[in-house]
């Protein structure tokens, strides 16, 4: 069994930050992964930024009056806090927020904090104050829509590194996250270095597809691939791009 605290192999992650989102959505289908993608989460940061890391969990409950006032963080053990100071070094600090952005999931202080530490972004399903310092961040960051007040309004801060309810998908501490400018989807840990190779490798196929299709070929027997005549077409064409796809599966 894999230990879900290390980070991923580097051929994983590497693979992982070439594919997209909507490729692993259509992988993870084969394998009978229906809710993989969560919903209604946009980029914060610039669009030309992957994201893959291991998933370190925060759960949110509703507030409450007499427990969630502003000296709620005098205590070093408020869990928001300790995830952002515990959350591993390339890892995903990933925020069950109820779907509710009345009130910030995180600002951009605690964004600052964990892109120092080296962790590989923030998602959350609510949302986040001073969107626009964490927007000019060069961090990973998901969230529904920006929202100026603060947490402790609506949210409650219960516990870590348990699984949760992100953006209608379940997440599961050391799951492996994934976000492009589409958004974010969730790999199972047991089969995410599969599901990277098998990406990848259809990453290459749907590359020469679209060269062929903007050269005036069909889709017929080219997509997907069930013309024998250019099965031997595709494979000179990939070995001929050896250097443009590093990650490739040999042969």
């Amino acid at each position: 069994m894999n230990d879900h605290s290390t980070p991923l192999d580097r051929l994983t992650a590497q693979r992982l930050a070439a594919v997209s989102t909507a490729t692993l959505t259509t992988v993870l289908f084969k394998r009978g992964f229906r809710n993989t993608f969560l919903q209604g989460l946009r980029p914060l940061h610039g669009a030309g930024q992957a994201m893959v890391g291991r998933a370190f969990t925060l759960r949110y409950i509703p507030a409450r009056e007499d427990l969630d006032g502003l000296r709620a963080f005098d205590d070093r053990a408020h869990p928001q806090r300790v995830a952002v100071e515990q959350c591993p070094a390339g890892s995903v600090l990933v925020i069950d927020s109820r779907g509710d952005a009345t009130a910030a999931s995180a600002g951009n202080l605690l964004v600052t904090r964990l892109q120092q530490r080296g962790c590989a972004g923030i998602v959350t399903d609510g949302g986040f104050r001073d969107s626009p310092e964490i927007a000019q961040m060069a961090f990973p960051a998901y969230h529904q829509r920006p929202s100026a007040p603060t947490n402790l309004i609506r949210h409650h801060a219960i516990d870590l590194q348990l699984p949760i309810a992100c953006g209608g998908v379940a997440v599961y501490p050391g799951d492996v996250m994934v976000g492009d400018a589409e958004g974010v989807v969730v790999i199972p840990a047991g089969i995410a270095s599969e599901v990277a190779t098998e990406a990848y490798e259809q990453t290459i196929y749907e590359d020469w597809v679209a060269e062929r299709l903007g050269q005036g070929d069909g889709l017929f027997g080219l997509y997907p691939l069930t013309d024998d005549a250019l099965r031997p077409r595709f494979q000179a064409w990939k070995a001929a791009q050896a250097a443009r796809y590093p990650h490739r599966v040999a042969g």
